[in-house]
């Protein structure tokens, strides 16, 4: 098995880990935050199905003074509102949270980082 193999079967299995919870977050913390009246028009702007979900993890994940930063560009309204969010979920919500987003965001990049490796030739076999 190549080193490209193993990289490429580890990064599949993240994937599917970070889908697993993609849904677990969803199911546990989106799905109360959408019935939530306070919170329902406070997830940001959703792109397509389920984007909401990425806008909430990120509001909860990352760190509160990016947050804020985000909050009063011009740009606000497709970003969820991390105070409010903050307020009206638990630890475990935001322990979820981080732990998605931030899986998410490492399986991407280091994907994209695969596909560029592998374009300039640093996998010769």
């Amino acid at each position: 098995m190549t080193d490209r193999a193993i990289i490429v079967a580890i990064l599949i299995l993240l994937a599917i880990v970070t889908g697993f919870f993609f849904v677990l977050f969803g199911q546990v913390t989106v799905k109360k935050l959408r019935k939530n009246p306070k919170t329902k028009d406070a997830l940001g702007l959703e792109y397509m199905s389920g984007w909401d979900i990425l806008n909430t993890a990120q509001a909860l994940a990352m760190p509160r003074s990016w947050s804020k930063k985000l909050e009063k560009s011009p740009l606000s309204s497709i970003h969820a509102n991390s105070t409010l969010l903050l307020e009206n979920t638990t630890k475990l919500d935001q322990v979820l949270a981080v732990i998605f987003y931030w899986l998410w965001v490492f399986t991407g990049l280091s994907t994209i980082l695969l596909v560029l490796l592998n374009a300039m030739g640093f996998f010769q076999e």
